[in-house]
């Protein structure tokens, strides 16, 4: 079984919002990357952002730099 670690997880209420966020981040080198939404959120679409937990005011920053309202931000145990 895989070990468990701790990730920055962003729940968005589109796919179109998921996707377009994987993009703006890929041209900006910062790290990260679309999975399957985890069991513990519920949200309006299946993906979700996972990154490193140490900068969550980065991320969010990040989200609000691309025009994305997130439908969660939570750091949690995946």
């Amino acid at each position: 079984m895989r070990k468990k670690e701790r990730r920055l997880i962003v729940a968005f209420h589109t796919t179109h919002d998921a996707m377009a966020f994987e993009d703006f981040c890929g041209a900006r080198g910062a790290e990260g990357r679309l999975i399957p939404l985890p069991r513990e959120i519920s949200a309006g679409c299946g993906l979700a952002w996972s990154a490193p937990p140490g900068d969550a005011d980065g991320l969010r920053a990040l989200l609000r730099e691309a025009g994305i309202v997130p439908q969660h931000v939570r750091a949690l145990e995946i």
